[in-house]
């Protein structure tokens, strides 16, 4: 065996989630060791919604362009359809922005629209090639792929990881290491890890075990779904249920579905039923195929140890139904990356890692949960026999069954909430005074400046270019923003920063627009653009606010 290389993080698992920890970790200036069984990045799809919370993270590394020139042309709807078959009867369509559109009403959005990255839809094959591109031009990410992990050994000075490849096997020795390898997580089952929760629904769309598949049907935009395409393209009736999302808005398409069963499906046997989902005789190539377990929603009951932590699918399992399983891993790194970075840096009190599970734990909870709400009424849409008949009663059918999939489908859509409205009241990290936050809401997010939730977004001018979101202006650790104070008014924290050795920056903003969303003159943010506390005066106490807020 080798000699054992040392890495402050070992990231086990190169998928989205591993990835943007390691360049979250980059940007606080943190080396990390990312490992991963396969060669590359996976070229079957995925999921491909990346939620306005998301792209936010994407927009703090630079990415956000260069994710939002992905997947779907321009023009193209984000929305979602609904037939009997593609040559058959419309049931409902839901128009959502495409990519133009979206960048269009942030353009002309008011100062305090609180959508400055909104969703884009590029599926994660190509999302993932962008960041494993980026992470390999940064040289504090040491990417490790091919490298199969068979051992991660915690002890009490660090945590010991062994990997193959090639027939050479060598350990990396680390303070600390994150599991980011899936729903199988070996990390999370050498730790004796359990995941709780529901492992599936028992339904015929989208429940059991399901298929998926990556195919190329040249002629259906043209020959069938014409001024009704959308990014989500669903045939439902009484014989099957399937989706087809758009990939390049072009002949590639992304099927979902549980018509056919996984274990014994071949690809002739996918090609007849996308032909009979057409009501044609199409031309359908079959890229991939794989066998999927749809309807989960199952967190893990822990999520992790005092050295080794877990992130993504290895502590939390969904349904696709809503988009939120990737998002809710891309969020636990935001707000994991800045506490490993504290810890290796010497910043951290003794409580701080700690905090990150009883912060998002109870995230994982109720996004899982509202996923599968979803997929429960998805399944429960009604689907009778004489569904495309055309007769009377065939129609009112219809019109019944378009009813309850243009509400199934809206409420996929309509998600800000779920998007944005993460918090983390309860923290021992945060200090809310008082303050109330407001209701917790499936559909609308409400800004609020009260500790424990995003902080609200604003525009600081009338061009929304570059610099000129307040989001921008947030530094890389934590942020005082002067909204009201007389200048200098954030002065003791800042020195009560320095003697602790805490990255912290002071934003001044004589802005009314600022003080009244915010509510105070001083508002302490994290480095995760969460808000830590906020007062019309420095506290008393500005040392013990800080050790509160970095677990002291």
């Amino acid at each position: 065996m080798e000699s054992s290389p040392t890495t402050p993080v070992a990231v086990v698992g190169g998928g989205p989630v591993g990835l943007l920890l390691a360049l979250f970790l980059d940007r606080h200036g943190v080396a990390s060791t990312v490992f991963d069984t396969e060669d590359s990045v996976p070229g079957q799809p995925r999921g491909s919604t990346h939620n306005a919370r998301t792209m936010e993270h994407y927009r703090r590394l630079g990415l956000a362009a260069q994710v939002r020139r992905l997947g779907l042309p321009p023009e193209h709807s984000a929305g979602i359809s609904f037939s009997t078959r593609y040559s058959g009867h419309p049931l409902a369509l839901l128009p959502w922005p495409g990519a133009h559109e979206s960048s269009r009403a942030v353009a002309s959005a008011p100062r305090t629209d609180q959508t400055p990255e909104p969703m884009h839809r590029a599926n994660q094959m190509y999302v993932e090639r962008l960041l494993l591109d980026h992470a390999r031009t940064r040289p504090r990410i040491d990417l490790r792929y091919g490298w199969r992990v068979t051992e991660v050994a915690e002890g009490t000075e660090g945590v010991a990881v062994t990997a193959e490849h090639g027939g050479r096997t060598r350990t990396w020795n680390a303070p600390y290491a994150v599991g980011c390898d899936g729903g199988r997580s070996l990390v999370r089952r050498t730790l004796g890890i359990r995941h709780t929760g529901e492992g599936t629904l028992d339904q015929d769309v989208l429940g059991r075990r399901s298929t998926a598949a990556h195919l190329r049907v040249p002629g259906l935009y043209r020959d069938f779904l014409r001024g009704r395409a959308a990014w989500s393209n669903w045939v439902v009736n009484a014989d099957l249920a399937l989706n087809l999302i758009a990939l390049n808005g072009v002949d590639e398409f992304f099927l979902l579905t549980s018509s056919v069963d996984p274990d014994t499906a071949d690809e002739g046997e996918l090609v007849r039923l996308v032909r009979r989902a057409a009501g044609a005789d199409v031309p359908v190539e079959v890229l991939s195929h794989r066998a999927w377990t749809a309807g989960a929603a199952l967190v893990a009951e822990r999520f992790g140890s005092a050295r080794v932590l877990l992130a993504g699918d290895a502590a939390h399992l969904f349904t696709p139904n809503g988009g939120f399983g990737m998002n809710t891993g891309v969020d636990d790194a935001a707000n994991l990356a800045w506490k490993l970075a504290a810890a290796v840096q010497g910043w951290a009190g003794p409580r701080l890692l700690a905090s990150y599970e009883s912060e998002r734990r109870p995230i994982a909870l109720r996004n899982t949960t509202a996923a599968r709400e979803l997929g429960i009424g998805l399944g429960a849409v009604e689907r009778p026999a004489h569904l495309e008949d055309d007769t009377a009663e065939g129609a009112a059918a219809r019109e019944k069954a378009g009813r309850q999939l243009a509400e199934y489908g809206q409420l996929t859509l309509d998600t800000l909430g779920v998007q944005l409205g993460a918090r983390y009241d309860g923290s021992p990290l945060i200090d809310a005074g008082r303050d109330s936050p407001p209701a917790d809401a499936f559909t609308t997010y409400t800004p609020s400046a009260v500790p424990g939730g995003r902080a609200p977004h604003l525009w600081l001018d009338d061009f929304h270019g570059p610099g000129s979101s307040l989001f921008d202006r947030l530094g890389t650790g934590f942020t005082v923003l002067e909204l009201g104070a007389a200048p200098g008014a954030s002065a003791p924290l800042a020195a009560a920063a320095r003697q602790r050795g805490l990255p912290l920056d002071v934003v001044r903003l004589d802005d009314p627009a600022a003080r009244e969303l915010y509510e105070r003159d001083l508002v302490l943010v994290r480095p995760d653009q969460h808000i830590a506390w906020r007062g019309d005066r420095a506290p008393d106490d500005p040392g013990a606010l800080l050790d509160r807020a970095t677990g002291h």
